[in-house]
């Protein structure tokens, strides 16, 4: 949920990774800026942790999955990068400190009004960049509707609507389109009175 950038002077991502332990308002960095963290909608945190509670159900033992609040960290043609990913997954020990994450094997993106094109954009560029990254997914939170990209695939989009099940290889989770969206039914169209 990356917003306006808060301050046009450099900040070295050293001094932005320590200074982002303490703060009240997260904040996403990219190439010497930082941009301030907006709030989720109601829905999208409610669609959030329904995708975040069966990936966590459906982890092996040495995987973890976050919900917002873990950054993951990289560099894209040497320009570093700090995102709060809405979900994302990891196996195996981490390799940076305990507020950050250089492996994850997936990440997702709940889609906003004022994120969509960020996400589809910088954030699947510079993602794509995480060498252990297995799969990148978009989640519609207006409309039953989901899309994965994988590496195996060459970062090529799969578009999966309601009557579709997926499969997220990277944790070994297979659901319905329509389970994703169990709680918020009648946000996205599914129950129409």
């Amino acid at each position: 949920m990356m917003q306006h950038a808060l301050d046009y002077e450099y900040l070295s991502f050293e001094d932005y990774l320590t200074s982002e332990q303490e703060v009240a308002i997260r904040h996403e960095y990219l190439d010497g800026q930082i941009y301030a963290m907006a709030g989720a909608s109601e829905c999208h945190n409610t669609i959030t942790q329904t995708l975040g509670s069966a990936i966590d159900n459906a982890l092996r033992d040495g995987c973890r999955v976050w919900q917002s609040d873990m950054k993951v960290v990289g560099k894209n043609e040497h320009k570093p990068f700090a995102y709060y990913p809405d979900i994302m997954a990891a196996c195996g020990e981490n390799t940076s400190d305990q507020y950050t994450r250089t492996n994850p094997v997936l990440i997702i993106e709940v889609l906003s009004p004022n994120t969509a094109r960020t996400d589809r954009s910088e954030k699947f560029a510079n993602y794509t960049q995480i060498d252990s990254l297995l799969e990148y997914v978009l989640v519609a939170q207006d409309k039953p509707y989901l899309c994965i990209f994988r590496r195996r695939n060459a970062w090529r989009m799969e578009p999966f609507y309601a009557e579709d099940v997926f499969t997220l290889e990277s944790v070994g989770l297979t659901l319905p389109v329509v389970q994703v969206y169990r709680r918020v039914r009648k946000e996205v169209g599914l129950d129409i009175d």
